[in-house]
């Protein structure tokens, strides 16, 4: 079968998202660069060390994104079992779906059903919106709301959410999304949560960038407070983790 994902494709969609932060950061870096060569001598060495690891950190930052999203077959999903049964399954995203042709791909008897959050007066990054118009959205897509999800109650055999559910910034927000898709999953469903973790590994990759992930800490918490248990957790690679969770039998 033909590949979905070309080569480059996430370190691509990454630059062409947040153009403007590259080039901001550039122009500051040679006007850095500019203004260092009338410091005195004393000082010139820390402004050319401050240039060259703010440099570094950018580019660290680009060859990470290049190995996670185009090198390490994150994408290629063999992460997940495949599963030939005519079951449901539901691929929730914040509005930029890499992943449900994809989806539909590994599970091709499935039904899927495919729900964006993403709200624009919430929402409002810029490379959201660029991705948004170079993605056109999967068909049949529904718009829903983190609260009052479109599902049935105990209808969905695997429910995905890949990279996503980190834009619900707010914890007790985030607890009724998962409580809602609680309710949705089946007895013996699956929820598989992809994300980036806010830990040390994911700062020296994306430095203050890395605050715009959640830590672990908050993610068993609001897990905890959904009445959802973790069956399993992977490192894909050290900077991604994958959470499988299940219904917990033991609450309400």
């Amino acid at each position: 079968m033909e590949p979905v994902r070309k080569p480059f494709q996430g370190l691509w969609n990454i630059v062409r998202f947040n153009w403007y932060i590259y080039v901001l950061t550039v122009s500051a870096l040679c006007g850095l660069l500019f203004f260092c060569q009338y410091l005195p001598a004393e000082y010139r060495f820390y402004g050319f060390l401050f240039i060259g690891l703010a440099a570094a950190s950018v580019f660290i930052s680009l060859i990470v994104s290049y190995y996670i999203y185009d090198l390490s077959g994150f994408y290629q999903l063999a992460w997940l079992a495949d599963d030939s049964e005519n079951i449901n399954i539901a691929n929730i995203h914040a509005g930029f779906d890499e992943t449900s042709v994809l989806l539909k791909q590994k599970f091709s008897h499935a039904k899927l059903t495919v729900l964006d959050f993403y709200n624009s007066a919430v929402h409002t990054e810029v490379s959201i919106k660029r991705a948004r118009k170079a993605y056109p959205p999967f068909p049949n897509t529904l718009k829903t709301a983190t609260s009052g999800l479109p599902l049935s109650d105990h209808s969905v055999d695997k429910i995905f959410i890949i990279f996503a559910a980190h834009e619900i910034r707010n914890d007790a927000e985030r607890v009724v999304f998962f409580q809602e898709i609680r309710r949705a999953l089946k007895p013996n469903g699956q929820i598989f949560v992809a994300e980036h973790l806010r830990n040390w590994i994911n700062f020296l990759a994306y430095n203050v960038g890395f605050l715009h992930f959640l830590s672990r800490a908050s993610w068993l918490k609001t897990f905890q407070a959904s009445n959802l248990r973790i069956r399993k957790e992977d490192k894909l690679t050290p900077f991604i983790t994958v959470f499988t969770l299940a219904q917990d039998r033991d609450m309400p």
